[in-house]
C-alpha cells in the first residue's frame, strides 16, 4: 500500500475579482487645467524637497512631469535603485502600491508618498502573506525567491527578491549552487524561469490581470496583418504567447529591443503605458498593441493595469500638498525584507560573485 502523499498543497487563492484593464477611466480635464496641474505639481516638487519616480505603466502626464523635474521613470528594479540614492527627503512613488512599500523598506528615513494608495496589484493579492509564509515554512529547504511585485510582508519572508529584468540569472545562479526554490507570485514568469535554468522550483500560483489577457491566436492574427513586425512580450504573459516572441523581456529590455533592432514595426505585448517611452527612444517605429480580446482580435488591446490608471494629476497634486499616502512599514518587517531586497540591487550591482547566500546578512 502507498503512503499518504504528505506534500503541501500549493494554496488555491481567491483574491478576486479584479477590475479588468482599462477599466479605468481617464481623468478628464476642464479647459486649461492640465496644465495648470502641471505646472503646480512641479512647483511642489521643488517647495516639498520631493523627487517623483515612475513607473513605465502609468499616465504619460506623469512620466513626463517625472522626466522634467529630475526624477525617475523607470521599471521596478530602476526605480527601487533611483529612490534609494536620490537625496531628495521625500519620494512620490507613482505607481502601485508594492512599489511605495520597497522605496520604505530601503529608505526609511525618508517620506515616501503615493498619489493613491488603493492602486493595488493582482500578484500582491494573489500571494497573501497569511498563506504564503506558512507555506514557506513547510519547504524549509528551499530557497524562497519572490518577485518585487509582493507586499513587505512576504518580501520579509523571503531570502532573494527579484525583478523580471534579473529573475533569470538570480534563479541560474541559485541552481547552480544546488539550491531549489520557492517561487512566487506570477506562474507565467515562474514557468518561464524554470525553462531558461533548468531550475527545480515549486512555483505559486497568481497571475497578471494584464499580462495574462493576452492571446496567442490573436497575435498570431495580427502577426499576419503586419508580417515585418517583431514581438516584444514580457514573460509574465502565458507560455503560448511567449512562445510566439522574438524578445522576452522585462519593460526596460523591451524597450532596448525596439531600440536595438532592425524592425520599424512592433507588436508589444505588454500595458500599453510603456508605449510612451517607446516612442521616445524609438522614433519613427511602430507600436502595435498585442490582443487581448480573443481569437477574432486583430484591433489595439485594452492593455493597461487599472491600478496603475488610478495615478493621474489630480490625486498627484492632492498628495503633494497635504502629505497624505504616506507608506508606513512595521520596522520589523521592513528590516527582514530589506536583506532580500538589499541582495537584489547587489546582485544587479556588482554580479553573483559579491553576493552573499541564503541565511547571511
Amino acid at each position: 500500500m502507498n503512503a499518504p502523499d504528505t506534500t503541501p498543497a500549493i494554496p488555491v487563492i481567491d483574491a478576486g475579482p479584479f477590475p479588468s484593464p482599462g477599466s479605468t477611466p481617464l481623468p478628464e480635464y476642464a479647459p486649461g487645467e492640465r496644465e495648470e496641474l502641471i505646472a503646480r505639481i512641479k512647483q511642489l516638487l521643488k517647495e516639498k524637497d520631493a523627487v517623483l519616480v515612475a513607473h513605465y505603466y502609468t499616465d504619460q502626464d506623469l512620466q513626463m512631469i517625472a522626466d522634467e523635474t529630475g526624477g525617475h521613470v523607470s521599471d521596478s528594479l530602476d526605480m527601487a535603485r533611483f529612490g534609494n540614492e536620490h537625496p531628495a527627503s521625500t519620494l512620490v512613488v507613482a505607481g502601485v502600491r508594492f512599489m511605495g512599500e520597497t522605496a520604505k523598506i530601503l529608505n526609511p528615513e525618508k517620506r515616501v508618498i503615493m498619489p493613491t494608495l488603493k492602486a493595488e496589484c493582482s500578484l500582491d493579492l494573489g500571494c497573501p502573506a497569511d498563506q504564503f509564509i506558512p507555506f514557506c515554512d513547510a519547504w524549509p529547504d528551499r530557497t524562497v525567491v519572490v518577485y518585487a511585485n509582493t507586499s513587505a510582508e512576504v518580501k520579509a519572508r523571503s531570502d532573494w527578491v527579484v525583478t523580471s529584468s534579473i529573475a533569470v540569472d538570480v534563479v541560474r545562479h541559485l541552481s547552480e549552487r544546488g539550491e531549489k526554490i520557492i517561487w512566487a507570485p506570477d506562474r507565467h514568469l515562474g514557468r518561464y524561469i524554470q525553462t531558461e535554468t533548468g531550475a527545480d522550483m515549486l512555483l505559486w500560483q497568481a497571475g497578471c490581470v494584464v499580462h495574462e489577457a493576452f492571446k496567442a491566436t490573436a497575435i498570431e492574427n495580427l502577426k499576419r496583418l503586419h508580417p515585418e513586425a517583431a514581438i516584444l512580450v514580457h514573460p509574465e504573459s502565458p507560455e503560448p504567447v511567449i512562445a510566439l516572441a522574438d524578445v522576452v523581456g522585462s519593460t526596460t529590455q523591451i524597450i532596448k529591443a525596439a531600440q536595438n533592432l532592425p524592425n520599424k514595426t512592433f507588436i508589444v505585448a505588454t500595458d500599453n503605458g510603456i508605449f510612451y517611452k517607446m516612442k521616445q527612444s524609438s522614433p519613427g517605429k511602430t507600436f502595435i498593441e498585442a490582443p487581448s480580446a480573443g481569437e477574432g482580435a486583430t484591433c489595439e488591446s485594452c492593455a493597461h493595469c487599472p491600478w496603475m490608471a488610478m495615478n493621474e494629476l489630480h490625486n498627484l497634486a492632492e498628495v503633494l500638498e497635504t502629505g497624505a499616502n504616506e507608506i508606513h512599514i512595521d520596522e520589523e518587517v521592513r528590516r527582514k525584507a530589506l536583506v532580500a531586497t538589499e541582495r537584489m540591487l547587489a546582485f544587479s550591482r556588482a554580479g553573483k560573485q559579491h553576493v552573499p547566500g541564503k541565511g547571511n546578512a
